[in-house]
């Protein structure tokens, strides 16, 4: 999964992207369901391992089940 479609189904789960206020590759994050937030690296075209985007939902206080990972 590459950060823009795990960026779109964290917005469905009502996350958000702070602002940044300059370069990098990584982006910061905000549930303020759980007001937890955590940084996402952010590499283009490459994709996310499995281990970190389960680390990135639990950091957000989301449960990794609600989003369906591909084998």
């Amino acid at each position: 999964m590459k950060y823009r479609e795990l960026a779109k189904k964290l917005r469905g789960f009502g996350c958000y992207e702070v602002q940044r206020r300059g370069g990098g590759s990584h982006r910061k994050w905000f549930n303020p369901e759980s007001g937890k937030g955590t940084v996402i690296p952010d590499w283009g075209d490459k994709d996310l391992k499995h281990g970190t985007i389960k680390a990135i939902l639990k950091q957000l206080g989301i449960n990794p089940d609600k989003l369906s990972l591909p084998n």
